[in-house]
C-alpha cells in the first residue's frame, strides 16, 4: 500500500474538478473585480496570454500561455487600503492587475498531471500553494467546447484545474493509517508548532496596522491572530473571512481599530454604529469617494442618518474601545471566531479540525487561552513527506 501511495498519481487527486478560470495578466483590478463577484471560487487564476487578444490566432505557444499567478478579493481590499486609493477608488480599478500579484515567486506552479504525489508534496513544502494541472477532456466534449475567448476556461488548447494544500492534506488522511503510529503524536512532539512568525495584533491597534499582516497571511495561508493586552486570543482577520466581504470594506480596515473591524466584519452585516463611525472618520479624512464605496454598500447617504452617533468620542468607538472585550474577549466574535488546539493535540485530531473548518492552519493556545503559536498544513505536509521518505 505504501508502494502504491507513493507511485499515485496528481490525476488522481484531479477526479471532479472544476476547470479554472481565468483572468488575463493585461486585465485591470477592476476586471479583476468583476470576475470575482461573478465566480463562486475565491481566487481567480491569472494567465500570461490574452486570448481575445489573441482570438484570430489557431495556437498559442505552451510557453506563451502560462498561469503566473492568482488574486482575491483580499488583494484588492488591501490595494484599495492604501491612502491614495482611497482618495480615488475610481482610478485605482482601472489600474492593471499586476499591482495585485505577490511578489513572492513560485506561489503557483505548473504540474504533468502524470507527476507523483510526491512531486506535488514537494513543490508545496518549497512554497508553492497551487498546483495547475491539466485535465483530461474527453473526445465527446471537445467537440462541444468553443474556441478560446476572453472568459473561456481554454488555454494551449486545455483545460486546467488546480490542487491546493488542502486536497493533499485530505488526501493523506484518507491513507492515514498508512502512517501510523506518528498521526497519534503530538503536534509539539512532532515539532510543527510555529512560535516565531505567528501574525498578530492587539485589539486596540488601527487595523490598518494589520493591513502588512494579512498580506503575509495570504503568502504563508493563515490568517491574522487578533489578541487582548495578556496575549490571549480573541479572534482572527482572515482571507477567508475577508473574502467573502465586498470592496466597502476596504473603508473599515483603513479607520477601524482591529477589535471594531472584528465586530464589523462578523456576522453579515456591520452594526449601524460602526458604519457610522466609519463614515465619520472617513468625512474627517476628506476621503470622499471612499465615502461613496460606504454609502452605496449600506445605502448611509444623508447626514442625518448618523447623528445619533456623531457626537461619539474614541472612549465609546475604535482604539478606545476596551470595555467591549473586556472579561468575555473569546465570546464577541462567531465567524472571526479563531480555530484553535493545544500543544498536546494530535496530528490526526489537527488535520480534522483544520479539515472540518475549510482553513489550513490551526492556532496553539495555553488552557488561559493565551496565544502560543500556529499549526499549517505544510507543517503537517513536512511530517508525512519524511515518513514517506523511510517508506522508500
Amino acid at each position: 500500500m505504501a508502494v502504491s501511495l507513493l507511485a499515485r498519481e496528481v490525476t488522481d487527486l484531479c477526479l471532479g474538478k472544476p476547470a479554472l478560470r481565468s483572468l488575463s495578466v493585461s486585465a485591470t483590478v477592476g476586471d479583476a473585480l468583476s470576475a470575482l463577484r461573478r465566480s463562486s471560487d475565491p481566487y481567480l487564476s491569472v494567465w500570461s496570454c490574452d486570448h481575445h487578444r489573441n482570438a484570430s490566432r489557431s495556437k498559442l505557444d505552451a510557453n506563451e500561455c502560462r498561469c503566473i499567478s492568482k488574486v482575491c478579493m483580499v488583494d484588492i481590499i488591501c490595494f484599495l487600503c492604501k491612502e491614495d486609493n482611497l482618495k480615488n477608488p475610481g482610478k485605482a480599478l482601472q489600474e492593471p492587475v499586476s499591482v495585485l500579484l505577490p511578489k513572492v515567486p513560485g506561489l503557483v506552479r505548473h504540474l504533468e498531471p502524470n507527476a507523483s504525489l510526491l512531486e506535488a508534496i514537494d513543490l508545496i513544502l518549497e512554497g508553492a500553494q497551487n498546483l495547475v494541472i491539466p485535465i483530461h477532456i474527453p473526445l465527446s466534449r471537445k467537440k462541444l467546447i468553443p474556441k478560446p475567448s476572453s472568459n473561456s476556461t481554454l488555454h494551449n488548447n486545455c483545460e486546467y484545474c488546480w490542487l491546493t494544500q488542502e486536497d493533499i492534506i485530505r488526501y493523506l488522511l484518507n491513507c492515514i493509517g498508512l502512517f501510523s503510529p506518528i498521526p497519534n503524536h503530538s503536534i509539539e512532539s512532532l515539532n510543527i508548532v510555529d512560535t516565531k512568525s505567528t501574525l498578530a495584533l492587539c485589539y486596540d491597534e488601527p487595523a490598518s496596522s494589520a493591513l502588512p499582516l494579512i498580506s503575509q497571511s495570504l503568502v504563508k495561508q493563515t490568517a491574522v491572530a487578533i489578541v487582548d493586552i495578556d496575549g490571549k486570543l480573541i479572534g482572527e482577520i482572515s482571507p477567508y473571512t475577508l473574502n467573502s466581504c465586498n470592496e466597502s470594506v476596504a473603508a473599515a480596515l483603513a479607520t477601524l481599530s482591529a477589535g471594531d473591524l472584528l465586530a464589523y466584519i462578523d456576522c453579515g452585516d456591520p452594526p449601524e454604529d460602526l458604519i457610522c463611525l466609519v463614515k465619520e472618520r472617513l468625512e474627517h479624512r476628506n476621503l470622499g469617494e471612499a465615502l461613496e464605496l460606504l454609502e452605496e454598500e449600506w445605502g448611509i447617504s444623508s447626514s442625518s442618518s448618523c447623528s445619533s452617533y456623531s457626537s461619539s468620542s474614541d472612549e465609546e468607538f475604535g482604539l478606545g474601545r476596551i470595555g467591549r472585550f473586556g472579561g468575555h474577549s473569546s465570546r464577541v466574535v462567531r465567524t472571526t471566531d479563531a480555530i484553535v488546539c493545544f500543544q498536546w493535540s494530535s496530528l490526526v485530531a489537527v488535520m480534522i479540525q483544520a479539515l472540518s473548518h475549510r482553513v489550513s492552519y490551526v492556532w496553539v493556545i495555553e488552557e488561559d487561552g493565551t496565544l502560543v503559536g500556529v499549526v499549517t498544513f505544510s507543517g503537517m505536509m513536512k511530517v508525512f513527506r519524511e515518513r514517506l521518505k523511510s517508506m522508500m
